[in-house]
């Protein structure tokens, strides 16, 4: 591994940024060759892409015949402006539901891989020790984006909290039979729901599980966590649309190795991340 790089936020200046750090050492297109690795840069939310990256560059990823260079993102946004402006070969970090929401929206001309692995959602709360106790009315922390927001209503009707939850439905337009409880929802970007367990007037607090991992957490703790049986949020790999070189095919492969399995259920015995192959 070549170096491993922290960026954070969105919009235009990240994306100008991480131009100016540039994209592969080597010929993108080259045929990888362990005398002579191809350089893959990848972008990945620091735990677990980044960590499974990092097994993968240290353990695999010479023999045959790439080498990584691991850039870090600690938001949603900027890891597809990058691949999109060139500055990334590939990314590791996102689902299908956002990754189709994203092409959607943005316009992206990405394609994908398969699923590796699952990081289920949770709710946490520093006020309640059980998921009954929130009360009607009670304050829900929950993301703005769509493809993860109805994610985690869908969390909460597996808890008995909401009924008849849609794949369109939104928080802040749920009626009385799927919000019996009326409870109030507060919308925030998913990176910044996290320190809001703490916040008072929050009683539950909706987490991606990669920002559970980054700040320590464990889903032992939560309130109530995602399934991972049928689970359609699998974590996989995504490039340019038309440039799966050699050596992305390579990586795609590494990653979804027993070698890669084994070290998912091993670093993370809890379930924490699932494999998902």
């Amino acid at each position: 591994m070549r170096k491993t790089l922290s960026l954070i936020g969105t919009g235009l200046a990240a994306a100008l940024a991480l131009t100016a750090c540039g994209g592969s050492e080597s010929t993108p297109g080259a045929t990888p060759d362990p005398a002579n690795p191809v350089t893959v840069t990848v972008g990945a939310s620091p735990v677990p892409h980044a960590r499974i990256l990092e097994f993968v560059d240290q353990n695999l990823a010479q023999e045959a015949g790439i080498d990584l260079e691991i850039q870090e993102f600690d938001d949603y946004q900027t890891p597809n402006i990058a691949l999109s402006d060139g500055s990334l070969d590939a990314n590791y970090y996102q689902h299908l539901p956002w990754f189709e929401d994203q092409v959607a929206t943005k316009g992206y001309e990405f394609e994908h891989g398969e699923g590796v692995h699952i990081e289920p959602y949770a709710a946490f709360s520093s006020k309640h020790k059980n998921i009954e106790d929130v009360p009607d009315g009670g304050t829900i922390a929950i993301t703005n984006d769509p493809a993860n927001q109805v994610r985690g209503l869908k969390m909460l009707e597996e808890a008995g909290l909401l009924n008849g939850i849609e794949e369109d439905s939104a928080a802040l337009t749920l009626t009385e039979e799927q919000n019996p409880k009326g409870l109030t929802f507060e919308e925030n970007q998913p990176e910044i729901i996290l320190p809001l367990v703490e916040d008072p007037k929050i009683d539950l607090a909706l987490i991606n599980g990669n920002f559970i991992l980054q700040a320590g957490l464990s889903t032992d703790d939560a309130l109530a966590v995602e399934s991972v049986e049928n689970n359609p949020y699998a974590n996989f790999l995504a490039w340019r649309a038309g440039e799966k070189t050699e050596a992305i095919t390579v990586l795609e492969e590494l990653l979804h190795s027993p070698e890669v399995k084994d070290y998912i259920v091993e670093t993370w015995p809890n379930g924490d991340v699932t494999p998902a192959f």
